[in-house]
């Protein structure tokens, strides 16, 4: 369907033309066909999310025991325990319904673009809503987002391995096709899931969602479900590991308890409820939702985290290897030199305002101005030059009411505004000297051919009516060159030239200039440029034999932020690389600039890498700051190597051929301005400004996250461990129950709520981007958080039995008791959730109220428990009973030696961290 038709054919099918679809239209068949998205597994609704916190077997039995309970006629206790259990069901409701919601935050913020015709206006839009009949345009690097039909081709090749298997990208045509033609062999139609692998075009889409040939094949699959995050996984088998310790301490300590006399239902009751507090069910869905908050935080600073499970890598990055164009500098390209015809020109203005004059450098004399635009016109080699950078060109230059803005690449958009200043305005050249084909730019060929139509001749150098216009990489056109347009003629290109123009590309690339390349080359009129297109012609058979006309220096200057990014780095133990396809001299000089290539550091090109065997580079590889003029494959080698030392490397990356490394590195950070969509596909992160610095912000963000986490984990472990301590050691020593099943789960449900939350939100310590990464293989839960559970769960134990045998002594009742040590776990728990706001810095240090949301969760904490001691009805269902001044004196006081002693801690070791920083 549609590939056998001619495009008009399809146009009136399709009820479209080339002008696209109009914005009523769109959203007509919006409503009529669905959005262009694979169906997903049903999503699980409210009740049934609230329903599923009860499928829990302990918590079942929890219910089950409660309910036989009331029958033998306890039933306030049952009430209570149904309550509690019916509040922390609402509790584990809301933690995961956010933690859902992250989720799918953050598949709206990854969801791609594309790029439409609309009532013949381009425009970008979230793929999710394109519709058949748009007109959408393709270049490489482009994620298919639809089935289409091609309209318009240039060398469009794509890769359409996802669907057919087939590695070889295939080449694309326009015409109608027999009808018979098998579905592989459909060239003039595109498929959803493929990605364009050269060239550009434009195609009119036909099917959507999961009517494209990608969604039935989905649909024979069976509909997406979402994969548990490995982070969520080991959090699991971590809570299977407590819960399977914590069933036979209880089972252990209940049967205890019946031995010494205790009713077999209250130890049943009271053995299941504190299992119920012991295992840490909730854990992964709060953890889900503090890496939530955090990549909301990220989002902010720049930093788009694609996959949840990436923050915990990047907390571990200790090499950044970086683009240098638009990541390390602004990506504002203005031409800044020019050489034609054996003189340096300088070109003035800044930025993309299309003003300036060109004048000639005399070293002896000083600057002579040549003349305004109009008199440049005169300077053939000016003109050649310009003409050329214009035309093999795809960026434009229009002005708005704020300024002058471009489309498309900078390093383009440089020349358009280069030549805009001589009065070439591009877009009159295009209608002017049309287009007839191209050879589109790659990393591998670095290089653009286009050739275009000159029936109205621009002058006596160009007398033939057809031309090829290259720009490139300055030792890629010159070794294609085999003469010069010098003095006002096409000359020979000797030995000499070649010497002199290498010369001048190493003195403007010593001044951190980026250099470009111009030659041409006039052709028969009998000459099919549209057989280069074809490949019936191999584009080395026309980019040869070329006319050398002149190179252009460009500067880009570095961003302001990213020096002080770069300094952050170093402190933080992390090695930040350059890698660049720019000359040699022009990345050293910036690297220099930026303190990223230091004194004894090495700086490797791409020829010189090649050259190297896997272990001479291996032994080189932590050396070597700047990288220039190297291919994409090169950045996997640098990644592999870097791997095999036992690094973790974040990669930047924007193309499609980035694509392997940014996969291969342990972080792919792909650009969100300036990448494709399958770099970005390929990535774990994304960049929404395409800025260093904001790489440098999200590690400072992911180390937070992950102690963030770390923190509130081992809060978690503190609480869980004091209760099982107490109760054990109680009923082993004295043989009486401190906590009542009721309460255990109270202070479960109240420790475990808010404060968790809370500490999800703290912001990173002072010296968090001073330390060093931590250690990739060190998981969630090592030896110190379980040193630090059971150090302070220890403590709040003997604080327990501290006020235990005080209250045996003093004759209390055993309410009395427990209401004190009921208390006493609820207030030393808010004194411990302060304790890991950091795990470094006193609380004081940081500002005790410095953190508004723990402050509010520790108030409404109190409150609650306030409540549950002095209100009437609820001390009969807590079996609680008031306290005294006196008792809540000691209770505070013992509480509070959980924030003091940790206090104590974390003093000796910042003295002990301070003497090892002085002894190097």
């Amino acid at each position: 369907m549609y590939y056998d038709q001619e495009i008009n054919s399809v146009f009136g099918e399709l009820g479209t033309s080339e002008k696209g679809l109009s914005p009523g239209d769109a959203e007509k068949r919006l409503g009529e066909y669905g959005k262009n998205e694979l169906k997903e597994k049903e999503k699980v609704s409210f009740f049934g999310l609230f329903i599923s916190q009860f499928k829990s077997i302990l918590i079942l039995i929890l219910i089950i025991a409660s309910v036989v309970s009331a029958l033998l006629g306890e039933a306030i206790d049952a009430v209570v325990i149904l309550f509690t259990v019916f509040l922390a069901g609402i509790l584990g409701f809301v933690q995961e319904y956010r933690a859902e919601k992250a989720i799918e935050l953050l598949k709206s913020l990854t969801s791609p673009e594309a790029t439409v015709i609309r009532n013949g206006t381009e425009k970008r839009i979230p793929s999710t809503y394109l519709v058949p009949g748009d007109i959408i345009l393709l270049q490489t690097g482009d994620r298919i987002p639809a089935d289409a039909r091609i309209i318009e081709e240039f060398n469009l090749k794509v890769d359409e391995s996802s669907l057919t298997g087939e590695s070889m990208p295939v080449q694309k045509v326009t015409g109608a096709l027999p009808a018979d033609t098998s579905e592989a062999d459909r060239k003039n139609m595109v498929y959803a899931g493929t990605a364009v692998a050269y060239g550009r075009g434009k195609a009119v889409i036909t099917a959507t969602g999961m009517n494209t040939s990608f969604g039935e094949l989905a649909g024979l699959l069976g509909t997406i479900e979402r994969s548990r995050t490995p982070l969520q996984e080991s959090l699991d088998k971590f809570g299977r590991w407590i819960g399977a310790a914590t069933i036979v301490i209880v089972a252990f300590v209940a049967v205890l308890g019946v031995f010494f006399g205790f009713p077999p239902l209250d130890m049943f009751l009271w053995g299941v409820a504190l299992s119920v507090a012991a295992i840490p069910e909730a854990l992964p869905a709060v953890v889900t939702v503090g890496l939530g908050l955090g990549v909301r935080r990220m989002v902010k600073r720049h930093a788009l985290v694609r996959r949840l499970p990436s923050v915990e890598t990047l907390g571990a990055t200790n090499v950044i290897c970086s683009d240098k164009t638009g990541t390390l500098t602004q990506n504002k390209m203005t031409v800044e030199r020019m050489y034609v015809s054996g003189k340096i020109i300088k070109v003035t203005g800044v930025g993309y305002h299309p003003e300036g004059k060109f004048l000639k450098e005399d070293l002896e004399k000083g600057d002579s101005e040549i003349g305004d635009s109009e008199v440049s016109w005169n300077d053939s080699h000016i003109r050649v030059l310009l003409l050329g950078a214009a035309l093999c060109n795809d960026s434009n230059l229009y002005n708005e009411e704020d300024g002058w803005k471009i489309r498309g690449d900078p390093t383009e958009a440089a020349l358009v505004v280069a030549a805009a200043k001589a009065g070439f305005e591009k877009s009159e050249l295009d209608r002017k000297y049309p287009r007839l084909a191209e050879i589109p730019f790659s990393s591998e060929s670095k290089r653009m051919t286009t050739f275009n139509r000159l029936e109205d001749g621009p002058g006596s150098f160009l007398d033939s009516k057809l031309v090829a216009f290259s720009k490139g990489a300055p030792e890629v056109i010159l070794s294609s060159c085999t003469k010069i347009f010098l003095d006002g003629e096409i000359q020979a290109l000797t030995p000499e030239h070649k010497q002199k123009i290498s010369e001048q590309v190493k003195e403007l690339a010593d001044q951190a200039l980026r250099v470009m390349a111009f030659s041409f080359r006039p052709f028969e009129e009998s000459f099919s440029p549209e057989k280069v297109s074809s490949g019936e012609i191999p584009a080395e058979k026309v980019e040869e034999d070329l006319v050398f006309s002149g190179l252009a220096g460009m500067r880009d200057p570095p961003r302001e932020e990213v020096k002080a990014a770069i300094k952050t780095c170093e402190d933080a133990g992390i090695k930040a690389v350059m890698i660049t396809g720019d000359h040699k001299s022009t990345a050293a000089a910036i690297a220099r600039e930026l303190g990223i290539l230091k004194e004894n550091d090495l700086t490797l090109t791409g020829s010189e890498l090649e050259s190297l065997d896997e272990y001479e580079f291996e032994d080189r590889v932590e050396r070597v700051s700047v990288y220039a003029r190297v291919y994409p494959a090169h950045k996997l080698k640098v990644v592999e190597a870097l791997k095999k030392k036992g690094y973790i490397v974040a990669m930047t990356g924007d193309g499609v051929n980035d694509a392997p490394a940014l996969k291969a590195a342990d972080m792919g950070i792909a650009m969100g301005i300036t990448g494709t969509d399958v770099s970005k596909e390929a990535s774990s992160m994304i960049l929404t400004d395409d800025n260093f610095a904001s790489i440098v912000s999200a590690v400072e963000e992911g180390r937070n996250i992950f102690k963030n986490i770390k923190n509130f984990i081992t809060y978690g472990l503190v609480c869980h461990i004091g209760e099982v301590l107490i109760v054990l050691i109680a009923i082993l020593g004295w043989q009486i129950l401190p906590l009542l099943a009721v309460q255990i789960l109270w202070i479960n449900l109240i420790t475990d709520g808010l404060p968790p939350m809370a500490l999800s939100v703290e912001p990173p310590d002072r010296g968090l981007m001073r330390q060093k990464p931590r250690n990739v293989e060190e998981g969630l839960i090592t030896r110190r958080e379980i040193v630090a559970g059971l150090g302070l769960g220890g403590l709040v134990a003997l604080q327990a039995l501290i006020v235990l045998v005080w209250a045996l002594d003093s004759g209390f009742s055993i309410s009395k008791l427990q209401t004190m040590v009921f208390t006493l776990v609820v207030f030393s728990e808010m004194f411990n959730a302060f304790n890991w706001r950091s795990d470094r810095y006193s609380v004081f240090s940081l500002g005790l109220f410095t953190n508004k949301a723990l402050v509010y969760a520790v108030l409404t904490t109190v409150v609650l428990q306030l409540m549950v001691i002095y209100v009437p009805f609820l001390q009969i269902a807590f079996r609680t009973v008031p306290l005294t001044f006196s008792e809540w004196v000691i209770i505070l006081a013992l509480a509070s030696t959980t924030l003091i002693s940790m206090e104590i801690v974390k003093y000796l070791r910042g003295r002990r961290d301070a003497g090892q920083r002085e002894s190097i």
